[in-house]
This record gives structure tokens, sequence and C-alpha cells, in this order.
């Protein structure tokens, strides 16, 4: 799985998203940048920023 963390690109965001595909993770950090953050312009620079916060979950699956 890959994991994107929104608070690395905004501050005091605990938003986060898991899915298999890194174009996934972006689709949804996208809308969620829309919809919460009031972003109304998602520029190719904001796509290079989500991606490059984009990690592997290693605790996906895990459990305690």
């Amino acid at each position: 799985m890959r994991l994107f963390e929104c608070g690395t690109l905004v501050p005091g965001c605990d938003w986060h998203t898991r899915a298999g595909e890194d174009a996934e993770v972006v689709r949804r950090t996208v809308d969620h940048m829309r919809t919460v953050h009031g972003e109304t312009v998602i520029r190719e620079t904001m796509i290079d920023n989500i991606k490059a916060r984009i990690r592997d979950d290693h605790t996906a699956g895990q459990t305690a």
C-alpha cells in the first residue's frame, strides 16, 4: 500500500489516504485539497509536492 499524510504538506491537517497505486492516492488527495482546503486550481507543482510525499505504508495489513 501507498500512503499520503496531508500534514506533511499542510501543517496541522490530520487527513491521510492509502491506496495500492500512486495515481489513486494523488486523485484522492487532489479531491481533499479542493473540498477541505479550498484549492480551486491544482497546479503541476502541487501534484509534484503530493507525489514527493507519498510513501510505502509498512503498517498496512498488520495487526497489533
